[in-house]
């Protein structure tokens, strides 16, 4: 594959501060639970800000999430994630992400960045799917995106974990987070 940060044209771009519109967008992630299933879960996005200069390769990113917000439709299993076993979010209340980069490999989008989880700070990197540019009824242009990146929990200190009678973990390592975004351009 070929990388490249040479300026790439995308249909609908325009440069300038592309703020996050919660209310279209979540951090969603799967991570296997018992080892025979996967669980879901989402958290809500605080504030996202994407500054575009002219090529859409030298943009920038940052992300904060709501670690309290973290939602997986059982309120056992969220408040044992929200508690020191998991994301301690009395003393850990978010999680970001700050680009280091954008590349074209192969025709996809790639962003690169450091993802911040309980004071740990790890590289990652989302493969990016733009979803496309409009106009909303209000006069609002917008962006839609989604992303993907795969995580080893234990990595950023989520260790916590139990043994089954037939073998086996009741909470898989791997995470895969996956990113719905809607945004749009500043004024």
């Amino acid at each position: 594959m070929t990388e490249s940060t040479a300026p790439v044209e995308i249909p609908g771009y325009k440069a300038g501060t592309w703020v996050l519109d919660a209310s279209h967008s979540e951090v969603g992630f799967v991570v296997r639970h018992m080892m025979i299933s996967k669980v879901r879960g989402h958290f809500n996005i605080k504030e996202a800000t994407l500054t575009a200069p002219e090529n859409p390769l030298e943009a920038t990113l940052t992300a904060t999430v709501d670690a309290a917000s973290l939602d997986t439709k059982d309120e056992g299993r969220d408040n044992h994630l929200r508690s020191a076993d998991f994301f301690d979010v009395e003393n850990y209340p978010t999680i970001t992400f700050v680009s280091t980069g954008i590349r074209l490999e192969g025709g996809d989008f790639l962003v690169d960045g450091d993802l911040t989880i309980k004071d740990v700070t790890k590289p990652v990197t989302f493969d990016v799917d733009f979803g496309g540019f409009g106009t909303d009824p209000w006069g609002n242009y917008k962006a839609g995106a989604t992303a993907k990146t795969v995580i080893n929990r234990e990595d950023f200190g989520l260790t916590w974990n139990a043994a089954l009678e037939t073998g086996g973990v009741l909470v898989g390592k791997d995470v895969t987070i996956e990113l719905d975004l809607q945004g749009s351009v500043q004024a």
